[in-house]
């Protein structure tokens, strides 16, 4: 069984964008027998004006969920009832460690357009809340 992580946007292909620059994820390539999305829209038959309501990323490696960005016109106005995780640290790793590469995480996916929120570091755990540039939150730890 494999699931997908369904993403509500303004823009599914920039925040689809920013997320593969986060996990290191790549564009999903368009079906067989097609050069590009959009040959692929053109000949299903879907209108110009709609050929930005989708866009979806794949792990390269086969291995996380696939992630899929589909288009709606109102905006986000409440806290995730969902969100996702970003682990870049072992457990076991020692507390400064894992602050340092938290930190390293953080500083990477502000540059890409992430809004930092709440730190938490207690009872030897480390995260940081953030928010993508459609305001979903997420953490990395």
């Amino acid at each position: 069984m494999k699931i997908q992580v369904t993403f509500d946007a303004s823009d599914p292909a920039a925040l689809g964008s920013f997320w593969a620059d986060v996990l290191g994820y790549v564009m999903q390539p368009p079906p067989d027998g097609f050069d590009s999305w959009d040959d692929a829209l053109v000949a299903w038959g879907v209108p110009e004006e709609e050929r930005d309501s989708a866009y979806a990323i794949l792990d390269p490696d086969g291995v996380g969920p696939r992630l899929f960005f589909q288009k709606v016109s109102e905006p986000k106005v409440a806290k995730n009832r969902v969100h996702l995780d970003v682990t870049v640290t072992q457990p076991r790793e020692p507390i400064d460690a894992r602050r340092e590469a938290v930190d390293s995480a953080v500083a990477r996916v502000e540059q890409l357009g992430a809004t930092r929120g709440d730190t938490f570091d207690r009872d030897n755990e480390y995260w940081v809340v953030l928010a993508d540039p459609e305001g979903n939150e997420f953490c990395i730890q």
